[in-house]
């Protein structure tokens, strides 16, 4: 059977290549370079607090990390990217194949601070911005904490459940960029008591006896950690309130996530803000992510009735009844310059009974990982679609690039992802980006081992992308970013 379909990719290959001139759909790449962190624009400011929701949602500015490096060059700043890139793919795969062994209790000896889902139907957004020193996601926002609000910075991330910001008394804490939350001056921080239901949907939750406290800790893949009191808090989006939110309060906190005062997670999962939120703004948020290489515009992240556009193509959400904070779709197939790749098919990406395989979303991977056999088959194809490109040597993850000096754009072959119920093509610059200052561009996915595909921030850009819990749906609308 391998070799059958080994004999029927090198025909197909054949194929292509003979009928190229004729039958290649392809599109205009126009060429640009690594983005310099001087261009990208200020150092994010602390975003008006004033309310900006409308009728139908609320959207905040999203910002990249790499907007707090303009000390680095543009080849210093990519490296550093892709070496995120690989922490954060590892710590996911390495989650997938952990996701069946139980969590282990522990007791830790700090102090601690529960909540109710809001009934209001009000909708807020946020922008988004991404980062340097934040391991565990590209994006950040600026959020209020507590009563009266104090502003920080928060990571965004759609592949971690638990929200957590850095507490006093700090036992160990990162350098964050903002002055760190101290509950002993909120209003609205409320301890959350271990025999709660809230305390138990946590994956490791322990007792602080002293107060009947829920204490939490939340591990990460890169070897990051928080962990402290898991309390009740209100959160503050321009103005708009959304009261008792569970949130760990981190008095021991160690990794990757310096500048940000923590994480507001976005995942699926029983704790995540949007889970928790969800009534509030109608359990549907969006991000639009725009390419800083070809635009100044900020991307953003919108919740409720308004991140839901109008010529978003839906796929189904499916499970994974193994683990519960991605965001999993049926990929089906690729095509590149219009026609199917042989091989890639969608019995590459089920999810088999233990758990593994599949498809996820996710805002902080940026290159897109497929299971081995389907990279080898759509990296060939576009070989042979973009065989009139001078090919360049690979650099880091990538096998294949292209010199493009002495041009300022090319025609390439169109590549599109065929999810169940939703065709989505890509922009040019979506998967041949720039690596170096020399015009070397290369193709922006990459090949696992692992049996888990990860469609990664590269290929999203420009997409707003649409998580709507309340209908089991993600949705792609293109060049919605304004």
């Amino acid at each position: 059977m391998k070799e059958a379909t080994l004999l029927f990719s090198f025909l197909f290959l054949i194929s292509l290549s003979l009928s190229n001139s004729l039958h290649l759909h392809t599109q205009t790449l126009t060429l640009h370079s690594l983005p310099n962190p001087a261009h990208l624009g200020p150092t994010p400011q602390p975003q008006d607090t004033s309310k900006s929701e409308s009728d139908s949602g609320l959207s905040l500015d999203l910002h990249h990390i790499d907007a707090l490096a303009s000390h680095l060059s543009p080849e210093d700043l990519f490296a550093l990217r892709l070496k995120r890139d690989s922490a954060r793919a590892n710590s996911i795969f390495a989650r997938v194949e952990l996701a069946s062994s139980s969590s282990s209790s522990f007791e830790p000896s700090l102090r601690a601070a529960g909540g109710k889902n809001s009934s209001s139907s009000r909708d807020f957004s946020s922008s988004v911005v991404s980062g340097l020193a934040q391991g565990s996601g590209e994006y950040f926002t600026r959020l209020g904490v507590g009563t009266p609000p104090r502003y920080m910075y928060m990571v965004l991330d759609t592949g971690s459940d638990v929200v957590w910001i850095q507490c006093l008394p700090c036992k160990k804490c990162y350098d964050q960029t903002d002055r760190i939350f101290n509950p002993a001056q909120s209003g609205s921080f409320r301890s959350i008591p271990c025999r709660s239901r809230v305390c138990k949907q946590l994956d490791q939750a322990g007792c602080i006896r002293r107060g009947n406290k829920c204490a939490y800790q939340v591990s990460y893949g890169d070897g990051s950690f928080t962990m402290g009191e898991f309390a009740s808090e209100t959160m503050t989006f321009r103005g708009v309130k959304v009261p008792n939110v569970a949130l760990g309060c981190g008095h021991d906190n160690e990794g990757l996530f310096i500048g940000a005062a923590g994480l507001l997670g976005l995942g699926r999962g029983k704790l995540s803000f949007p889970t928790q939120a969800g009534n509030q703004f109608g359990q549907k948020f969006s991000y639009c992510l725009v390419d800083r290489s070809a635009s100044s515009k900020p991307s953003s992240v919108v919740f409720g009735g308004s991140s839901v556009s109008r010529s978003a193509v839906f796929t189904p959400l499916l499970s994974n009844p193994k683990l519960d904070t991605f965001y999993y779709v049926e990929l089906m197939g690729i095509s590149v310059g219009g026609t199917r790749v042989p091989g890639i098919t969608g019995e590459l990406f089920k999810i088999d009974r233990t758990g593994n395989g599949g498809v996820i979303v996710d805002s902080g991977t940026s290159v897109t990982r497929l299971t081995r056999p389907a990279y080898v088959a759509l990296r060939d194809a576009f070989r042979v679609g973009a065989a009139s490109l001078k090919s360049a040597p690979g650099f880091s993850l990538f096998d294949t690039c292209f010199d493009l000096s002495g041009k300022t754009e090319v025609r390439v072959p169109t590549v599109v992802m065929h999810f169940r119920g939703a065709d989505v093509s890509l922009p040019a610059n979506n998967y041949l980006i720039p690596v170096d200052t020399s015009s070397r561009f290369c193709f922006a996915f990459a090949g696992t081992m692992s049996g888990l595909s990860i469609i990664g921030n590269i290929q999203q850009q420009g997409f707003r992308v649409v998580f709507d819990m309340a209908q089991r749906r993600v949705g792609f609308a293109p060049g919605s970013c304004a």
